[in-house]
């Protein structure tokens, strides 16, 4: 800083964040040779200057220093939104780079240190190995393995089990994301029957069919505008205008960190796990693969977080190398690809604006509800734009995407127990009446994996090809009958379609979702049904009590009732005659017209709704 050319005029100071130009003046006072002259705050004190002088000059910074203290603080009090100063001495404005993405390129493209040759994979002196007995805790154990989903993430302060602001001991956190949330075992009966995954004392476990959705991912594209991206656009865009205070302090240095829907480092890990725990519960029905001299064919999409949690979850089940293990087949997911675990791809109706996709209206009805307080309640420590119900919203979101990426985030610590409750019922709203029950194209888009499903049970080839089927792949090798082992990777939203075909109506139980409350008892969640990595098993079984063989459905650990479909009952551990559960699949394949729920021009009337998944005649 240099002086002023003259003494009557101020010192220019510049500030690079606004470009403002603020003048600082300075003190001019006499000298003992009663010569007038100015002070500058680097210059040495005269020996002879008043020390009076600096009594009072001190006395007047103070207290126009808590004056303006005081200004400030009532004018804020009447007025929190708006600032009496152009530039607040208390607050700062948000850096520019506040907002913006900030992605990390990993591995490099081209390492300079990249010598493959000099780093084999085998060096030959194994060692002596023999591998043991598979293990087969669903069919062995006295108890079975609960899954927390929790391991690598950590709560926010306010709802940690140590903490004393935890209102509700059963209010968890990461389960009240809807299908954001991990996924976790389902606590018995809560479906409906009180028995748990392992094999009932007098069965025999033959066989297992696993549907499953991929690991935790990344949200949609960052340039979308909409969700987190466009909520970190939106704070990027005003940053120059903007002030944060007391709980959003936080985004004075927060940058977007959540890449474009791949899969997180803990999603991988979701899949791994996965694949050993399904090893650890069915291992031993790889003897029939060594018995027989074939492999395991597994499927999965060609989306790369569908791919990537498929083979996780085959690292984690057969370890590492692959090559010999079993045989991955990746089916396209494109427009004019028929494929069952994308069965939305082959169905024009799904992109119907209010036909097909209709979730997204119910679920905005309840956010201005349940967020209605929240929004005020958060403006009051951010100037410089208003906040809508979206933007809070995606708040809400950042919480469960950084999470489920970083491991942690500041987001989580912003909202109430209830407000998680209300986050948690707007993906049930938006998925309900999306896919599932209550969307007249779930049960259209999931009859194609029931007709695969009943197919392998029959070891009968699909006749007719009239839904989301892919005649071309359903042949002896990528469709093998007879194995015990099936597993496909899918997306949550097919979970919820198949769930829907298969008229698994214990779910819809409670009926159309209202928008305006949550109900006390509701059978139809998200977090419990369509999690990252959730899975269904379909579990067939032989018992000596039973004279034809048997099938169980276990979703996350939680065994569901088949008591609706004809000719199955009322079975304490949820079993059904195969040949009973095949009949009434066989029936729910016949009624159900692929083609008029895709392709016919129908419409909904208003206040129309369904729980069957099927639209209007």
């Amino acid at each position: 800083m240099t002086g002023p050319s003259h003494p009557n005029l101020p010192v220019q100071v510049q500030d690079s964040r606004r470009d403002l130009t603020l003048p600082m003046f300075i003190p001019e006072v006499k000298g003992a040779d009663n010569q007038r002259r100015l002070v500058y705050p680097s210059d040495p004190l005269p020996p002879t200057y008043p020390r009076a002088f600096f009594l009072r000059v001190g006395a007047a910074f103070f207290a126009g220093f808590f004056v303006c203290l005081a200004v400030v603080a009532q004018y804020t009090y009447t007025s929190s939104n708006q600032s009496c100063l152009s530039f607040s001495l208390l607050t700062a404005l948000l850096p520019t780079h506040v907002g913006t993405p900030e992605w990390h390129e990993y591995p490099p493209a081209e390492p300079t240190n990249a010598f493959p040759s000099m780093f084999p994979s085998d060096v030959g002196y194994p060692g002596p190995t023999q591998a043991g007995a598979e293990p087969g805790l669903a069919a062995t154990a006295p108890a079975y393995p609960l899954h927390s989903g929790l391991v690598h993430l950590v709560p926010p302060t306010r709802f940690s089990q140590e903490s004393a602001k935890a209102k509700t001991k059963d209010f968890d956190i990461f389960r009240s994301w809807g299908s954001l949330s991990p996924w976790y075992s389902i606590q018995r009966g809560r479906f409906g029957v009180d028995s748990s995954p392992e094999a009932p004392d007098t069965c025999n476990i033959t066989g297992v069919h696993l549907l499953h959705r991929h690991g935790a991912r990344y949200p949609a594209d960052y340039s979308r505008g909409t969700g987190p991206g466009g909520f970190a656009s939106k704070l990027n865009t005003h940053a120059s205008n903007v002030t944060v205070t007391g709980p959003l302090s936080f985004l004075n240095d927060w940058t977007y960190k959540l890449g474009n829907e791949g899969l997180t480092p803990f999603g991988r890990s979701q899949l791994y796990d996965l694949g050993v725990s399904m090893r650890m519960r069915y291992g031993f029905l790889l003897k029939y693969f060594s018995e027989t001299n074939s492999l395991p064919v597994f499927r999965t999409e060609s989306q790369t977080r569908m791919l990537n949690s498929a083979q996780n979850f085959a690292l984690g089940f057969f370890g590492y190398p692959l090559e010999g293990q079993y045989q991955q087949q990746i089916m396209i997911e494109a427009k004019e690809f028929n494929n069952t675990l994308a069965p939305y791809r082959s169905c024009a109706n799904n992109d119907v604006p209010g036909g097909g996709y209709r979730g997204q209206p119910y679920a905005n009805a309840w956010k201005e509800v349940y967020l209605k307080d929240t929004v005020p309640r958060l403006q009051q420590y951010l100037d410089g734009f208003d906040f809508d119900v979206e933007d809070v919203y995606a708040m809400q979101e950042l919480c469960a995407f950084e999470t489920v990426a970083l491991g942690y985030s500041k987001f989580c610590e912003l909202f109430t127990e209830k407000e998680w409750e209300g986050f948690d019922y707007s993906y049930d709203l938006n998925l309900w009446y999306g896919v599932a029950w209550g969307a007249p194209v779930a049960r259209g888009e999931g009859i194609g994996y029931v007709q695969e499903l009943v197919s392998r049970l029959t070891q009968t080839p699909i006749e007719t090809h009239n839904s989301s089927t892919n005649a071309t792949l359903h042949n002896a090798v990528t469709f093998p009958f007879g194995h015990s082992l099936y597993v496909d990777a899918t997306h949550e939203v097919v979970v919820l379609n198949v769930l829907t075909a298969l008229n698994l109506s214990s779910f819809a139980a409670t009926g159309p979702l209202p928008t305006d409350h949550i109900p006390e008892q509701r059978t139809f969640r998200t977090a419990e049904l369509a999690p990252f990595a959730t899975n269904v098993q379909f579990q067939l079984l032989s018992c000596s009590t039973e004279d034809d063989p048997q099938i169980r459905v276990i979703v996350n650990d939680g065994v569901v009732p088949l008591s609706n479909l004809k000719g199955c009952g009322d079975h304490p551990d949820g079993m059904c005659s195969l040949h009973a559960f095949v009949d009434a699949q066989k029936e729910n394949i016949r009624s159900t017209d692929w083609d008029f729920v895709c392709n016919a021009k129908w419409t909904i009337p208003e206040g129309w709704e369904t729980t069957s998944g099927y639209p209007p005649l």
